[in-house]
């Protein structure tokens, strides 16, 4: 059996090598431009009452966020808890992608950070009430005497 000098095999293993050659370059040559927090803020919160309009309660899922600008690409997000941050994990590319075009800077990196002063709590009569009897416990017997409905 005679082989040709033009392989199928060959021909097809060499154009994969290529576009694998040609992937790294464009990664090396994606823009860097500069950004500031002002940018980064006002985008957050287009993309917040977006949000908003689209799906109600991922917004109040995951509008505590708090994003800063560290260094040049690094932005740091504040998030109170870890059901908030795998909630914007879903929505994080959507976001991100749409910040990067912006700006045009492809070499952004994310840091995550938990801060629970963040948290908001629902203040209700009952929490107020019990905050004042750590203060001043005989409110605790005034309660207990007059049965005061605090829902």
């Amino acid at each position: 059996m005679i082989s040709s000098e033009f392989s199928i095999h060959a021909a097809l293993n060499k154009k994969e090598e290529e576009e694998v050659h040609l992937e790294i370059k464009k990664e090396e040559e994606l823009p860097e431009h500069h950004f500031s927090e002002v940018d980064l803020q006002r985008e957050w919160q287009f993309f917040l009452n977006d949000l908003q309009k689209k799906d109600a309660v991922l917004y109040y899922a995951v509008n505590t966020l708090k994003l800063h600008k560290k260094d040049e690409n690094l932005i740091n997000i504040l998030y109170p808890s870890d059901s908030v941050k795998t909630e914007f994990e879903k929505i994080q590319a959507e976001f991100f992608n749409h910040f990067k075009r912006k700006v045009n800077n492809y070499k952004i990196e994310i840091q995550y950070s938990n801060d629970v002063t963040l948290k908001k709590e629902i203040v209700t009569k009952r929490t107020i009430f019990e905050k004042f009897v750590e203060i001043n416990p005989v409110l605790k017997d005034l309660d207990d005497l007059l049965k005061l409905d605090l829902s």
